[in-house]
């Protein structure tokens, strides 16, 4: 059975409901992609709907980090890959030869596993995106350092030192850095990969609860290795395998009937 069937038979009128049938944020069609000659994609098709959080899960080298950073075009920056199909994102071709790639990451924001704060001030970090973009006044960038950390729920925490290095935050504060960092610039979606799997579990249930608030505002997409997160957070869920995208769907229907009994088998610890 095709991935596209496997789609299609996933979303019933549940995931009609829950607003998957809205118009998309993101659609791929029909990627392939190849590092050299080992084929890490096979003919994925979904779309990513808008202000949801769609998670991809699945076994260590399955594909799902590197469909991820097909959205931002990071795996540009990789010698040897070469892809076929089609990513739009708000209608746009991002392959489009006229695009400018800096624009298209700003609409495409992302946050690593580790986190990567600038060795600079914690208002810096915040602030060095908007001030590449333009921004120059100084109330003009305080106004957006602090709506964006706010955004990021730690405000709160670090309004009275951003002055300080954002390297003597501690890793949960310098995830939540980089998130405020990532939306600085506002942008239309917001691909996470593995943004907790090096934090406790109080600082995993904090960056939890933001993306539940983050996706009012931005499209998340996000990788991980913990399918409770994955429960947790997300609105739909893809199961990937093998660089194919096995089955995709309303997560609590994923999680609780899946279509395909290669979901089953890992969803239900068999294999993975």
């Amino acid at each position: 059975m095709s991935t596209r069937i496997h789609v299609a038979a996933n979303l019933n009128p549940q995931a009609s409901a829950a607003g998957i049938m809205e118009m998309p944020m993101v659609e791929i069609d029909h990627v392939s992609l190849w590092y050299g000659e080992k084929q890490a994609l096979k003919d994925i098709s979904m779309s990513v709907p808008k202000h949801r959080v769609t998670a991809y899960i699945g076994p260590s080298g399955c594909g799902k980090t590197t469909l991820l950073r097909c959205l931002n075009r990071m795996n540009d920056l990789v010698d040897g890959v070469r892809m076929s199909g089609q990513i739009r994102i708000g209608g746009v071709d991002i392959h489009d030869p006229t695009l400018d790639v800096t624009e298209l990451r700003k609409r495409v924001g992302m946050v690593f596993q580790k986190s990567n704060p600038f060795p600079k001030s914690i208002f810096e970090n915040v602030a060095y995106g908007p001030r590449i973009l333009g921004v120059g006044g100084r109330n003009d960038l305080e106004a957006v350092v602090e709506r964006s950390l706010r955004g990021a729920a730690l405000w709160d925490e670090v309004d009275d030192r951003l002055n300080e290095s954002a390297l003597g935050l501690s890793g949960g504060q310098q995830q939540r850095l980089c998130i405020a960092r990532a939306i600085a610039v506002e942008p239309d979606v917001l691909l996470m990969d593995e943004p907790c799997s090096a934090l406790d579990p109080i600082a995993t249930a904090k960056v939890e609860e933001l993306m539940l608030e983050l996706k009012n505002s931005y499209t998340i997409v996000i990788v991980t290795h913990n399918m409770q997160q994955a429960a947790r957070v997300s609105d739909y869920t893809g199961f990937m395998l093998l660089g194919e995208l096995v089955e995709v769907g309303v997560t609590r229907g994923l999680f609780t009937n899946p279509h395909d009994k290669r979901t089953e088998d890992y969803i239900t610890g068999r294999f993975g």
